[in-house]
């Protein structure tokens, strides 16, 4: 798929910014190039194509039985179902022609099958392998053969060209692209059709503009349309880049004839793309390119291009100056005021499709690339949107490197503009200076690349000079240097810098420099530069001294300034800076010096006695494991050799293990476990220091040293793994004579069995940390590691595996790992579920009727537990049971009543039949459960919370196939009645959590005159609440007796839980705070369970029956009620929980069919922003709170915009808030303004508006201190609020408390 500019990073440049978490240091502790993984051999996919009955008859005729022919060749591999078989059947092809006589043009069959191979060759997709083949193939025909084959295929490629369907153009245009790519009988063929070519894509171009025009609002169709139209863009660009012989004939000699019009219209068409401000920004850079390609291949004389150029990027109107057809198909466009993105686009299709090299162009090509980098310069100034930002830094990037090209020509003239003392190249150097620090990646690394090109353009104009004296590069460098090291622009411009003048030159100025690099690589965010700077100048250092010293003395040089201070940071400097230095810095100066180990090992063993460290400083010993870890995870050291040689003890290595300093343990662990060869054999003594370290440390407190814990022994279980299936091999290949000779050594049976035995051991200790209560750490760090073996050691069936977990599970361990869903933390619960699903099939075969019925009903009444953990265990035990094929005979028939139906079935699967009776069991439990709460809110909080078992029945749901169901019919009733359930749920809990006194308060006392009492000050605090559980102070006990009366009268339902009828007659005592957890999880639960409704099951195209499980009048609904519980609760926990809903739903409306669906999400933005607007006295909308539920609701609203679309809504609500926030008439309501105020803190807070949300940070900080002179207090504090928030926006989230502000310093 076509990747629009912006959307990725260059291939070198500036250091990305890290995504680790703040003080989390990366998982491996070694740089990600040295990660050892295990690589899945990727399978190749090729489909195979087919042959028709009449090919397949023509072949037959042809093919002879009692020799291989061309024709038999073809058949058989037309009957081949495997594409990777048929690709080498094509290849035995061009031999057997080649075979072949002189007068084989001549033969019918040879006809045939030519006809055939283009037949098939236009049929396959551009992205089957099988095409290319195929093309590579008949480029090998001989020459007697080429006019048969180029016959064939202009009658193949004319029945394409008579494609009238707008949808199929796409496969029509890639086979023209196909065709122009390395094919010369493809190219031969447009030549012949050239003229009915040009055609089709002046009519694709116009087709597919008129279907995106009737398509507008339905996002999925537009944006496969602007592919198509992308495609239908480049294609006439290769056909004139490829075949421009064949338009520079007679073309302009007569302009009446088809091609010179069907050019005309070609160029017509891409200036009107490049004005539409409607279309994806890809289409109108393209356009740009191709507008200024067609103009050039039709253009007369060459020489004025440029000065046509010039004017229309300049805006001089020349009319007498164009040619009459230019005026008449790009006049109107031409003369009109370009706006800001058009010129930017112009100004890239002329750097792009311009020949610069050598100035072929004259004095008006120097003018025109001037001309060019004023109008940017101009543009850098005025563009704000993120993508036009990044599409013209690229642009300034390529006008740089034309720049370069053009002064090859040594033209006196250019080279005074382009000099390093020049206005041009100052105002360039200045857009370096305000862009090296931009927030998007993107743009930093085209800063870069400007930067360096730059220097090269004043190094090519001086060559011959001595460059270290030179002015510009002098002025530069002292420049540079009296920056502050926390400015990130400073190390990319240093390195740029290194490059041309050298690193001794800058070690002159500041022999310190090294340092003070080192000193910053206590900071993440500065680390990734300054080791990246480090390594510019240690390798250019390096370079420098082996060409001027001869003897090897110059190492202890390189080592004093490069090793000496790394090594001394390393035993004694903080957590962090020791962290990011071993991370980013120590495997890069081992890459350029890896004899430099060896210095670091010897200065390092001489102290590591006396400076073991502490929980503070890693100390030699420390510093020692991460110089050896490093070393061998990048292949610079054998551990086996440095420990048989006995430079490194098993006993060094063990304090390693259990040291006091967490890094220290971390970075030991991964000396043992990361290799540079993922095959490479684990010793016996590896195995035993492993088995060490496991005792000692499974319970860490640290989160990131748990992970990291984790992450290196996957790795150590993928060199078991990958290494045992070479040792098999080795076993297999082996004679018996080789076995016997290499008895003296490890064999490789022998080594096998110790696998086993050690992954047999390591389990028995994971499994033994299990034991009932058993820390949250130690749980997390045996089950993650339980995870990785069960996954890492799952070998497909037929291949021979060296351990299996199934092997190591017995009863007892089935049920440790089921205790674990019962732990209050959610990670924990998770990692068993996993972990118990991988061992499923052994699980339940150790599970008896009795125990899977106990789990069931511990499973029911743990779904009504008033502790919200216990729903979650509920969840996971069920779906865990529903893939018991014997639980509906076991247990279910005990709740349910049996349908027959489903019996009948028996296509549908055994997990489906159960979720379906589950859900239903767990819907009519809490139908009963709503029906009791109606009558008494607060005994349903406190015997039998409803919000268990809806989660219970969403965690069901997620778990379904949706797209491989078959109780079709039965699911649809079933999500009907689900969300009827949701919403009577939400009419009984949600007066609690929309009451606007603090937090839902129920005051409840047992003595009438504090009831009293009580009631008077209800009346106070919530003057709108209606709800009788709010207006009336209830006596509770009494109300309790009362309700449990009622209840004994009326007869339970049948399937109601048994539980339930034993707590009826209960007294309790119930808290507001019990009722307001009631009330919120169960909106919470409800919000989620409309939301996976709306996510997880297709959507009908419209009302009339078909097989989609929920309908769109459904779905409107559920907006509806999204809409209502968003803009009217005042709790903060439930308006956040059904943003999670509507979040699900919003995007589930971005992608369907149904236009009123789609449309949905901009009427209900116009209709809040209008109400906003309104200052409506009866309106709803809550103005405190910080707005509520507000906020949340448009924020969904606009987080649901395709992320490459234009942002039209959010571009939208932006001038509308903007408006509000910032109000002109002082005496208008300040409620808007609140509002406003509050939405746009949470849209500049929301990361997911990321780039589009940058251009409005300006006016939101205006509009913030304008605020600040309100005399109203909730502006102002609003206001404080947003500040707040951009400040975040704009510098980043401060990673310490104690850290002192880098960005306030001059």
């Amino acid at each position: 798929m076509w990747e629009p500019p912006g959307r990725g990073a260059p291939r070198s440049g500036w250091p990305r910014r890290s995504r680790e978490p703040a003080g989390v240091p990366p998982a491996s502790g070694v740089s990600s190039s040295a990660k050892m993984v295990l690589k899945k051999k990727k399978e190749v996919q090729v489909d195979a194509f087919l042959l028709d009955h009449q090919q397949l008859e023509k072949l037959q005729k042809f093919s002879k039985a009692e020799e291989q022919n061309l024709a038999s060749l073809l058949l058989h591999c037309g009957q081949l179902n495997n594409g990777i078989q048929q690709i080498q059947c094509i290849k035995q092809i061009m031999p057997l022609v080649k075979m072949m006589d002189q007068n084989s043009a001549c033969d019918p069959m040879v006809k045939a099958c030519l006809d055939i191979l283009g037949e098939t060759y236009f049929s396959l997709s551009v992205k089957n392998p099988l095409k290319k083949v195929l093309a590579s193939s008949l480029n090998g025909l001989p020459e007697q053969l080429m006019p048969l084959a180029v016959q064939s295929f202009v009658r193949c490629l004319r029945e394409e060209l008579k494609t009238t369907d707008t949808y199929l153009y796409r496969k029509v245009l890639d086979n023209l692209a196909s065709c122009m790519e390395d094919f010369s009988l493809g190219k031969a063929s447009i030549k012949n059709l050239f003229e009915e070519v040009l055609q089709f894509l002046q009519k694709s171009l116009l087709d597919i503009q008129e279907e995106n025009r009737q398509n507008s609002g339905n996002r999925v169709v537009q944006t496969r349309l602007m592919h198509d139209l992308l495609m239908a863009i480049k294609v006439p660009m290769m056909l004139v880049q490829k075949l421009q012989e064949n338009i520079q004939g007679s073309l302009w000699k007569n302009h009446e004839s088809c091609i010179w019009q069907s050019m005309c219209s070609l160029l017509k068409s891409s200036i009107s793309f490049l004005m539409d401000e409607t279309l994806l920004q890809t289409v109108q850079t393209t356009s740009g390119l191709a507008f200024i390609l067609f103009t050039k291949a039709m253009y007369e004389p060459a020489e004025e291009l440029p000065s046509l150029v010039s004017d229309l990027l300049l805006g001089l109107k020349k009319h007498t100056s164009m040619p009459a057809w230019f005026v008449s198909n790009c006049g109107t466009q031409c003369t009109e005021e370009l706006s800001d993105s058009v010129l930017l686009f112009l100004c890239h299709g002329a750097l792009a499709m311009l020949d610069w090299k050598n100035i072929s162009m004259g004095e008006s090509g120097e003018k025109l690339l001037l001309d060019i980098a004023s109008v940017l310069l101009s543009l850098s100034s005025v563009l704000k949107e993120s993508n036009m930002i990044i599409c013209l830094s690229r642009t300034v990037a390529i006008w740089t490197n034309s720049a370069l090209a053009a002064l090859v020509s040594d033209s006196p003239n250019l080279k005074i503009k382009l000099n390093g003392n020049s206005e041009v190249i100052g105002k360039l150097l200045q857009y370096v200076y305000t862009h090296w620090e931009h927030p998007l990646d993107v743009v930093r690394h085209q800063t870069k690349s400007i930067f360096r090109n730059l220097l090269q353009i004043h190094q090519t104009i001086v060559s011959g000079y001595n460059l270290k004296s030179d002015p510009f590069f002098a002025r530069l460098t002292k420049y540079l240097l009296s920056l502050e090291w926390h400015v990130k622009g400073k190390y990319a411009s240093l390195g740029c810098l290194v490059e041309c003048v050298g690193t001794e030159s800058i070690l002159q100025l500041d022999r310190t420099i090294p340092g003070q690099i080192l000193d910053m690589m206590n900071d993440q965010s500065l680390a990734p530069y300054a080791s990246d700077l480090l390594e510019t100048m240690f390798t250019n250092h390096k370079v420098q001294f082996t060409s001027s010293c001869k003897e090897s003395s110059w190492i202890d040089q390189w080592h004093d300034i490069w090793v000496s201070p790394l090594l001394l940071i390393l035993c004694e400097g903080n957590h962090d800076q020791t962290t990011y230095i071993i991370d980013y810095y120590l495997p890069k100066l081992l890459r350029c010096s890896p004899d430099s180990l060896s210095y670091m090992m010897r200065i390092l063993q001489a102290s590591a006695d006396a400076n073991l460290g502490s929980c503070t400083t890693r100390g030699a010993l420390g510093a020692l494991m991460a110089c050896l870890r490093t070393a061998r995870a990048h292949g610079h050291l054998e551990l086996s050799s440095i420990m048989s040689n006995g430079l490194v003890s098993a006993e060094c290595i063990k304090q390693g293990l259990v040291h006091q300093h967490n890094q220290v343990c971390i970075d030991a662990l991964g000396l043992l476990c990361e290799t540079h060869r993922s095959t490479e054999i684990v010793s016996k003594e590896e195995m035993q220091l492993i088995l060490f370290f496991l005792e000692y440390n499974l319970n860490s407190q640290s989160p990131s040293v748990r992970q990291q814990i984790c992450s290196s022994l996957r790795k150590l279980f993928c060199r078991i793994q990958e290494s045992s299936q070479v040792l098999y091999k080795l076993e297999q290949n082996k004679t018996k004579q080789e076995l016997l000779e290499d008895s003296t050594r490890r064999h490789p049976s022998g080594i096998l069995q110790q696998y086993k035995d050690f992954m047999s051991s390591v389990c028995d200790r994971l499994f033994e940390a299990l034991f009932p209560g058993s820390s949250h750490p130690t749980r997390f760090s045996a089950l993650t590691i339980l995870g990785s073996v069960a996954e890492i050691f799952s070998v497909p069936k037929g291949q021979v595996h060296v351990f299996k977990l199934d092997q190591e599970i017995d009863s007892a361990r089935v049920q440790t790992l089921i205790q674990c869903f019962a732990s209050t933390f959610e990670e924990v619960k998770v990692l068993a579920f996993e972990l118990v699903m991988k061992l499923r099939d052994v699980a339940f075969s150790l599970q008896d009727s009795e125990n899977i019925d106990l789990l069931f009903q511990a499973a029911m009444d743990l779904s009504t537990s008033t502790k919200p953990y216990d729903c979650a265990t509920a969840s996971y035990l069920l779906n865990f049971l529903v893939y018991h094929k014997e639980l509906h005979r076991i247990c279910l028939g005990k709740w349910i009543e049996h349908s027959p139906q489903m019996d009948e079935n028996t296509s549908a699967s055994t997990m489906e039949k159960n979720t379906l009776a589950v859900i239903k069991l767990l819907l009519v439990n809490v139908e009963e459960e709503i029906f009791q709460a109606k009558k008494s809110l607060l005994r349903a909080a406190a015997l039998f919370p409803m919000y268990g078992r809806v989660h219970c029945i969403t965690g069901a749901l997620q778990q379904l196939p949706f797209n491989n169901l078959t109780l079709v019919t039965e699911w649809k009733q079933m999500v009907a009645r689900l969300i009827l359930m949701s919403y009577e749920l939400s009419a009984v809990v949600s007066p609690v959590v929309q009451s606007s006194s603090p937090e839902g308060l129920i005051p409840m006392d047992n003595d009438s005159e504090m009831a009293d009492r009580l009631q008077m000050i209800l009346r106070e605090i919530q003057p709108q609440d209606t709800n009788d559980y709010f207006m009336q102070a209830k006596i509770l006990k009494e109300h309790c007796k009362i309700e449990s009366e009622k209840l004994a009268v009326r007869k339970p339902m049948e399937n109601i839980c048994t539980e339930m009828r034993g707590k009826e007659r209960q007294m309790c005592d119930v808290t507001a705070q019990m009722v307001l957890v009631c009330c919120w999880r169960s909106m919470k639960e409800v919000s989620l369970l409309l939301g996976t409704l709306c996510k997880l099951l297709p959507t009908q195209a419209a009302s009339e029956p078909s097989d989609g499980l929920i309908t769109v009048d459904q779905v409107k609904n559920i907006g509806d009620y999204f809409k209502h519980h968003l803009l009217q609760s005042r709790h903060r926990g439930a308006f956040e929980l059904a943003y999670a809903g509507f979040v699900q739903l919003t995007e589930m409306l971005s992608r369907c069919n149904s236009r009123s669906l789609r449309k949905m999400p901009e009427q209900w933005l116009s209709c809040v922003l209008e109400e906003i607007k309104s200052c409506d006295p009866s309106s709803t909308l809550c103005a405190t709170r910080r707005s509520a539920g507000i906020p949340f609701y448009i924020q969904a609203l606009l987080a649901s915009e395709p992320k490459k679309s234009k942002a039209d809504l959010l571009k939208m609500t932006m001038k509308e808030l903007l408006s509000l926030a910032a109000p002109l008439n002082e005496s208008s309501s300040v409620i808007p303004q609140v509002h406003a105020l509050n939405i746009l803190r949470a849209l500049f807070r929301d990361t997911r508006l990321g780039e589009n949300i940058m251009p409005y940070v300006a006016d939101g900080i205006q509009a913030a201190i304008l605020g600040f002179m309100s005399p109203v207090w909730a502006v102002r504090n609003s206001s404080t609020l947003l500040f707040s928030a951009l400040i975040t926006r704009i510098f980043g989230v401060k990673r310490e408390k104690d850290e002192n502000s880098k960005k306030n310093r001059s």
